[in-house]
């Protein structure tokens, strides 16, 4: 039911059409009435009324007035007018107003219950149109497409002009306008398929999907990121949500699968989110260096000061030194991430690198442990010193940049190999994957954690391999072949819409519809009758 409020200073009207308009047989519920304007205001804010009835010329606030409030208030309210004047000047202003209706006076009850009629199936249209629209993002949605990515990584390596930063964010349907942001870095579970972890990640994502103050892209394979925006008053606040909600999905894996979010401190320009780029990222390295952390901001890691002259290296116990933190770094990290881990591993050497022993004791544990590592995968050394250039810096006198650039190359070498071995691991799942879709693209249940399952790898991981190989999102991939049927099944046979959306996996004709039009550019009608080929 549908809600109506009437606002008319003549009481007798006012009256008659309150008692005498059968309003739930025409689908509306009587939500209120007032004499004028300024008194049907506040009522009308509790009230939240589709459908907003008033006079023109009343005291205290006129019908123009207080539309002209509403609407700023509750955009979505259908307005109309009634007036005794037949005036063209106050119809134009209605018109510019956005106003539904303008009725002249006297009303009948017959005229008004048909403009009542049109009014409601034109709200209830909107509505299911609004709710395609919310369906076909959610469906379209992966948090992975390329376009959106490669843009977020332009705009935090400081190579778009802030000016060029909005003009593609309106191209992508992104809205970045805000007074503050910050960026958040947060992980998802295990590769193998897992139907309690995939619903947790997609319950996660929807609530970043559903929020306006986040952005969210997929950064990598394992890695989500998020575009944290608000106010100068309210962007702590939707940091800590940010934080909040994915502790919240996660925290009860802990102990069993890693998890992990990471927050920047807000900043108050655009063109600043290279900064806090830079901030989140060192910030992010700390999930090997501090694996029991889980929440990593300013505030909760312990990065050692590397202006103090601590001299810590001569006094540290080599012992303490686990090659398992370098082994997890390869196993798990991108490329794109190890000179921040490197920096932020070694970053409290930095005033006592001259202990040559205990540098080349680092240096021949990268390596030895970047050997073990990529043998695991049946990798040999000598594949794996193919791109390292400073093997015999060991051999000689070193400082904490020949330090870095070392362990480095061996890690980044590492990388390289596994991220090679994976691809050849993945095609066969692909091909798996494509395969079962091309086989059940129309059946009506299809998803991508029922193809993940088949396949037996997480949701997370198809999704980013999938749309890495194909250039497209798995969602987009069954959407074209459902759409290839369906104008073979328009142009070959006589079948009803309706007959064909169900035909090639959709349940609702009229989102078959929707859907067919966004993507085709036309209806389904219009289609069959040679509109487009």
């Amino acid at each position: 039911m549908l809600k109506v409020f009437l606002v008319e200073d003549e009481s007798t009207i006012r009256e008659t059409l309150r008692d005498t308009v059968p309003w739930e047989s025409i689908g509306y519920i009587f939500a209120g009435e007032a004499a004028d304007g300024e008194m049907a205001l506040p009522l009308i804010t509790d009230a939240h009324p589709d459908v907003l009835i008033t006079d023109i010329r009343m005291p205290f606030m006129d019908g123009l007035s207080l539309s002209k409030l509403v609407l700023e208030e509750f955009p979505e309210t259908k307005i109309i007018i009634l007036s005794g004047y037949d005036d063209f000047e106050y119809a134009r202003q209605a018109i510019e107003l956005g106003v539904e209706q303008y009725l002249l006076k006297p009303v009948t009850k017959a005229s008004l219950m048909k403009v009542l009629r049109e009014v409601r199936d034109k709200i209830e249209q909107e509505r299911e149109q609004r709710e395609y629209q919310v369906q076909f993002q959610h469906d379209s949605q992966e948090y992975d497409q390329y376009a959106r990515r490669k843009f977020m990584e332009r705009v935090v390596s400081g190579r778009l002009p802030v000016q060029q930063i909005y003009e593609e964010a309106a191209k992508l349907d992104l809205d970045i306008k805000a007074q503050c942001y910050s960026l958040a870095f947060f992980s998802i579970l295990g590769e193998n398929y897992s139907e309690t972890e995939d619903k947790a990640r997609e319950t996660l994502l929807f609530h970043f999907m559903k929020h306006p103050e986040y952005l969210l892209f997929r950064w990598n394979l394992t890695t989500y990121m998020v575009l944290i925006k608000g106010g100068q008053d309210s962007v702590e606040g939707y940091i800590s949500g940010c934080i909040a909600s994915v502790q919240s999905s996660y925290s009860k894996y802990e102990g069993e699968k890693a998890w992990y979010v990471a927050a920047a401190g807000p900043v108050s320009r655009l063109s600043q989110l290279p900064d806090c780029f830079n901030e989140v990222s060192r910030l992010w390295a700390y999930r090997y260096i501090q694996p029991d952390c889980h929440i990593l901001t300013s505030a909760t890691v312990s990065v050692p000061d590397a202006h103090k002259g601590t001299g810590r290296l001569s006094g540290m116990d080599v012992s303490k030194f686990n090659p398992a933190i370098l082994t997890e770094v390869m196993s798990t990290a991108e490329a794109s991430e190890i000179p921040n881990f490197v920096g932020e591993f070694l970053l409290d050497l930095q005033d006592a690198a001259s202990s040559q022993p205990f540098c080349h004791y680092l240096m021949l544990q990268a390596r030895f442990t970047a050997t073990s590592y990529v043998a695991s995968l049946g990798i040999s050394e000598e594949e794996l010193l193919r791109d390292v250039t400073c093997v015999g810096m060991v051999d000689r006198p070193v400082g904490l940049q020949d330090l870095r650039r070392y362990i480095t190359e061996f890690l980044l070498a590492a990388v390289k190999l596994r991220t090679q071995h994976s691809a050849g691991q993945y095609k066969d799942i692909l091909t798996r994957a494509v395969k079962y879709i091309d086989n059940n693209y129309t059946d009506e249940n299809i998803s991508l954690s029922g193809i993940a399952k088949e396949v037996n790898i997480s949701a997370n991981y198809l999704s980013a391999e999938f749309s890495q190989e194909m250039k497209c999102t798995i969602t987009e991939y069954i959407t074209s072949k459902r759409m290839a049927k369906a104008k073979e099944l328009l142009k070959t046979t006589d079948k009803r819409s309706g007959e064909i959306a169900s035909e090639v996996g959709y349940k609702d004709p009229h989102y078959f519809s929707f859907l067919f039009k966004k993507t085709q550019g036309c209806t389904p009608r219009d289609y069959r009758s040679g509109g487009k080929r």
